[in-house]
């Protein structure tokens, strides 16, 4: 079950980016009236599990029509300022693993490029 947990807080990231994909579409179908459309709740179900970790407490600077975050705290929090760096973090973080993500994003790019496509 550990492994499980933690390979749940690894995806966490891509779990977020996903739900930012689909407020748009979540947005759409309230505003053109399908609150109770099985596509909103299917919606709704995934957003509500997103969102089972998120508590905690945010600080708001207002000032003149504008917001500011300046300060968050969470007990759930995977924030970790001991290896919140590239530099010594007692290795929790191995900077040549960079390397591969970096030559992996890069291949569509490359493989383009090696058919004449160029990106201006």
């Amino acid at each position: 079950m550990l492994i499980l947990e933690e390979k749940q807080k690894f995806n966490f990231e891509k779990v977020a980016h996903l739900k930012d994909e689909l407020m748009p579409r979540y947005a759409s179908l309230i505003y053109n009236g399908y609150w109770w459309s099985p596509e909103r709740k299917m919606l709704q179900m995934a957003i509500d599990e997103s969102q089972k970790m998120v508590n905690g407490t945010v600080r708001l600077k207002l000032y003149k029509g504008n917001v500011t975050v300046v300060g968050r705290q969470s007990a759930d929090s995977l924030f970790d300022e001991s290896i919140a760096t590239f530099d010594e973090d007692e290795g929790a973080y191995n900077q040549q693993d960079a390397e591969g993500f970096i030559k992996l994003n890069a291949l569509r790019m490359r493989i383009a490029a090696n058919k004449g496509r160029k990106f201006d």
